[in-house]
């Protein structure tokens, strides 16, 4: 199944998904915002409904929402009263202009020849010392859920060669159990990286 299945569901189901249920991941924004300087520059990768940008705003940091749907954004932009940048994560193009990207179940669907590409941008988009947060499904191999979504699935020591290799350093990585849109069980990794 192509990639492209991942933005059809997006464009596709833009309202309903950024209107769900969803508990926004408090104690992991408050922990991300708790390594930042007040007032810091934040990039977040694939913003979905604006909740977490809406949060970090409301803390006092400078937000650029970016989400690879259009139409996505559009319901962003109407949560949180400011643009949402169109933006896939292979367009990201800055450098040395952000503290923190937070990247909330968003990188997870990058395809995983295309990851290390992805992280080298996300690195020279930060400042030195700046840190990503970012989650994924964990797994072996890569694959698709029942909504036909594409999923990297790695597993957390693919995740730490790959980031290792990339030059980050101050490498976290834990697992959880949760839940995802499709209401099944899921195990995730939760990264955390300093450039």
């Amino acid at each position: 199944m192509p990639p492209d299945c991942t933005s059809a569901f997006y464009e596709e189901n833009a309202e309903t998904y950024a209107n769900r249920a969803r508990s926004l991941p408090k104690q992991r924004l408050d922990a991300f915002l708790a390594g930042l300087a007040s007032g810091a520059a934040i990039l977040e990768l694939g913003c979905g409904g604006g909740q977490d940008s809406a949060y970090m705003l409301s803390q006092g940091f400078d937000v650029m929402p970016t989400d690879g749907s259009a139409k996505l954004a559009r319901q962003a932009e109407v949560l949180i009263g400011r643009p949402v940048r169109v933006m896939l994560f292979q367009e990201l193009e800055a450098d040395s202009a952000f503290d923190g990207v937070w990247a909330q179940a968003s990188l997870l669907h990058v395809p995983r020849p295309e990851l290390p590409d992805v992280f080298a941008r996300i690195r020279r988009a930060l400042r030195t010392g700046g840190i990503i947060h970012a989650t994924f499904k964990a797994g072996d191999a890569e694959g698709h859920d029942g909504f036909g979504r594409y999923y990297n699935y790695p597993s957390a020591e693919w995740l730490s060669e790959l980031l290792t290799n990339g030059g980050w350093g101050n490498i976290a990585i834990s697992e959880s159990d949760g839940g995802g849109y499709d209401g099944k069980p899921t195990r995730w990794l939760t990264v955390s990286a300093e450039r």
